[in-house]
């Protein structure tokens, strides 16, 4: 049972964390996510090297809180924590000065001795927390502290205080893996006598890899966008870990970072020229203007200003951006970077700079508060990543109005909704492929849209703005998972609700989906469309079923009698206009069937549907008995045929009709016979036909239909004009030479009888 009284404890461990120390995006993760979490309810114990380069304002806030030794190999090192409250959460600084008293956060000889340390210390202090604070999750970033799930399980599994530990480890960046020379594994890590352990951090025959080793060992994975997660499963960008991470696929989810909302708001940020909001934009221009006299450029509100704060690497799509800046700048396009890197890449952007005055500026330097004023001042913002796990340049751009130029890659794809030309929708324009000219057109649809569309521009301006990337919505779904791995524990109401909503909304689905699919299953050797029609048709003529059942009658009787008149007159060479005039009474006694149809046939259609499935013989006995019927009533009378078409249509009117036109094409073919006929067999016929004009006789001749079943196509084809091409067009009725068939499997199955084979004999001289 959920325990409502405790609260989510966790312990969230990285390298960096803002405002203490930051080299990239991980710092803004780390110190913005725990406070999120805090807010939602949650208890939160950050732990951070103690750097030296940490402000001294920071040092002098921290007290010390515990300290004790960690053993490391053959090792044991001094740790102290140093304990710090900032904006409601708590921070344990790990302090050892042998390892972090240094200039700069990474980068040296002994860095895989450093973090191994960083590791053991992390779960070594769980014991050392402070009173109530029992760990339920380890939250674990980046290959610095990916060890610690490895030391969790292999020496310290068992111990009551750690059984309830659940680790999660968050990649930001797979192609940073922490990969060292195997002999530490021994002499650092003590591992090399645990084979578990030893063969799982190995990568290859002389290496260990310290993430290998937490995708293996953690309870959970995330990585920092949904995209990511899945390309990182793949050879391209997986790094060499795309196997064991589809292994563990079912661990894997992608959860999007956030920005610090209240600290990159246009509307009360004093770093930038002038505030302003999405209701009023006003401010924004004054900002480009003022960019564009500080860094040199022409200052026109016509030309659009497109900037990029990067760092300049292949990774970060600098490749792209010197193909095709040319072409950009030509094309009337205003560009300012700002960032440092690979030498290449500098000396480039100057070279445009100088060939492009006023149009191109380059600042090749690392200045957050210009950055902040480029984010404001611009039109649109360039991000032609080559990879990106999640990215917060183009979030923080849509949230000062800048219209990010995305790959579709990562974090990019996810956040960024290129433009929909003919809905409107879209929060940023994007291109797919790792190709300048791709590029380079992506930039110009972007500028013909602020040339030749001003309102439309305006409108996406507003929807970027508008976009929730705080904090508190990534947070939620980092609870999800926690609570998932805990569900002893109670989550607080509020966010409980929230996560409980769009269930909610989905049971109805679930339930409407059976209801669907069970006319479909009712009518199995139709076709989809046939089965359709046929059932809109059935219920249009069941609707003037209110029709007395007299009147059925007494049109029966009549038929009947100009029947045997017509019957007992005919000659040779009267025959057509006999076989016309029956037609004509047919399609007349079959319009008037089917107004008096009821529904109650659509449940002899069911009955019937099955028995496509008995054996031949059965089929060829039913077909052989409806042809004898068939032809001895053509003699006298068309009511029993009429009948049994007009039913057979209206139960199946796509399926069935095509039978009873066979039937009529066997009854002309006897039509000579006519002569041999007495008035005595005539008047048992016509009480045959009122007799057999029921129910069941109905179902007789349903029951045949399967007979012809084999050929749907063309039934199709008939059927769909056959009620209304009955009446109008009489030639198309008249294939009956085609057929004789028919007519001699019904003489052959009358063959025991006399008065048959007379019929046969009579029938052959005739024709000769």
């Amino acid at each position: 049972m959920a325990d409502s009284s405790k609260k989510m404890q966790i312990v969230f461990a990285s390298a960096e964390c803002a405002p203490f120390v930051k080299t990239g995006g991980l710092g803004d993760v780390a110190g913005s996510l725990p406070a999120a979490l805090v807010r939602a309810g949650a208890e939160v114990i950050v732990m951070v090297p103690k750097y030296a380069t940490i402000k001294d304002e920071y040092k002098a806030q921290m007290e010390h809180f515990s300290d004790f030794y960690v053993s490391l190999g053959w090792r044991n090192e001094y740790c102290g924590l140093e304990k710090l409250e900032h904006d409601g959460v708590t921070y344990m600084f790990i302090d050892n000065e042998r390892y972090f008293a240094r200039d700069y956060p990474y980068g040296f000889f002994d860095d895989g001795e450093r973090f191994a340390f960083f590791s053991k210390a992390i779960t070594e202090s769980l014991q050392h927390l402070p009173a109530g604070f029992e760990c339920d999750i380890l939250h674990c970033n980046d290959w610095q502290t990916a060890l610690a799930p490895v030391f969790l399980r292999e020496f310290y599994q068992g111990l009551p205080l750690y059984d309830r530990v659940k680790t999660v480890f968050s990649i930001h960046n797979v192609a940073f893996q922490g990969q060292f020379s195997d002999t530490v594994m021994e002499d650092i890590l003590g591992v090399a006598h645990i084979p578990a352990a030893a063969s799982q951090l190995r990568c290859d025959a002389c290496s260990i890899n310290y993430m290998l080793g937490a995708l293996r060992y953690a309870d959970a994975i995330t990585t920092v966008s949904p995209t990511y997660a899945n390309e990182i499963q793949t050879p391209e960008f997986g790094e060499g870990l795309d196997g064991v991470l589809r292994e563990r696929s079912y661990a894997l989810q992608g959860i999007l970072n956030g920005i610090d909302v209240a600290g990159f708001d246009p509307a009360t940020d004093k770093r930038i020229a002038a505030n302003y909001t999405v209701e009023d934009r006003s401010g924004k221009a004054v900002c480009k203007a003022k960019l564009q006299e500080e860094l040199g450029l022409e200052v026109r509100d016509d030309r659009p200003l497109m900037v990029m704060v990067t760092r300049l690497t292949r990774q970060k799509g600098m490749d792209l951006v010197m193909y095709a800046l040319d072409r950009i700048l030509a094309g009337g396009v205003q560009v300012a970077v700002l960032g440092t890197g690979d030498r290449d890449y500098e000396d480039g952007l100057r070279y445009f700079q100088d060939k492009y005055p006023g149009t191109m500026a380059a600042r090749i330097e690392f200045d957050p508060a210009l950055s902040q004023r480029m984010y404001a001042a611009a039109d649109m913002f360039l991000m032609p990543s080559k990879f990106e796990p999640c990215g917060l340049s183009q979030i923080i751009a849509m949230r000062y109005g800048t219209l990010p130029i995305v790959r579709e890659t990562g974090g990019l794809k996810d956040t960024v909704q290129p433009y929909n030309e003919f809905t409107g929708e879209g929060t940023g324009f994007s291109f797919s492929n790792f190709n300048g000219e791709e590029m380079g057109d992506a930039v110009f649809r972007a500028a013909r849209l602020f040339w030749d569309n001003r309102d439309a521009w305006n409108q996406l301006v507003t929807q970027a703005m508008s976009q929730d990337f705080s904090w508190t919505r990534s947070a939620d779904k980092y609870l999800d998972l926690y609570f998932f791995m805990h569900p002893e524990i109670e989550r607080p109401v509020a966010v409980a609700e929230a996560v409980a909503e769009p269930v909610a909304a989905e049971e109805p689905k679930a339930e409407k989906k059976p209801v669907e699919a069970e006319p479909a299953k009712a009518e199995p050797k139709v076709k989809a469309e046939v089965a359709l029609e046929a059932e809109v048709e059935v219920k249009l003529a069941a609707k003037p079923a209110a029709k007395p059942a007299a009147k059925k009658t007494t049109t029966r009787k009549t038929t009947a009698k100009k029947a045997t008149t017509t019957k007992a007159a005919a000659t040779r060479t009267t025959a057509a206009k006999t076989t016309t005039t029956r037609k004509r009474t047919t399609a007349a006694a079959k319009k008037a069937t089917e107004a008096e149809a009821t529904p109650e046939v659509k449940a002899e259609v069911a009955e019937a549907k099955p028995a496509a499935k008995a054996p031949a013989k059965t089929a060829a006995k039913k077909t052989t008995a409806t042809a004898k019927k068939a032809t001895a009533a053509k003699k006298t009378t068309t009511t029993k045929s009429t009948t049994t078409k007009a039913t057979a249509a209206k139960t199946a009117p796509k399926a069935a009709a095509k039978p009873a036109v066979k039937v009529e094409e066997a009854a002309a073919e006897a039509k000579p016979t006519a002569k041999t006929t007495t008035r005595k067999r005539a008047t048992t016929t016509a009480k045959k036909s009122t007799t057999k004009a029921t129910t069941p006789k109905a179902e007789a001749k349903i029951e045949a239909k399967p007979e012809v079943k084999p050929k749907p196509a063309p039934k199709a084809a008939e059927v769909k004009t056959a009620p209304k091409a009955t009446a109008k067009a009489e030639p198309k009725v008249e294939p009956a030479k085609k057929a004789p068939v028919s007519p001699v499997a019904a003489t052959e199955e009358k063959a025991p009888t006399k008065k048959t084979s007379v019929r046969k004999a009579t029938a052959t001289r005739k024709r000769r």
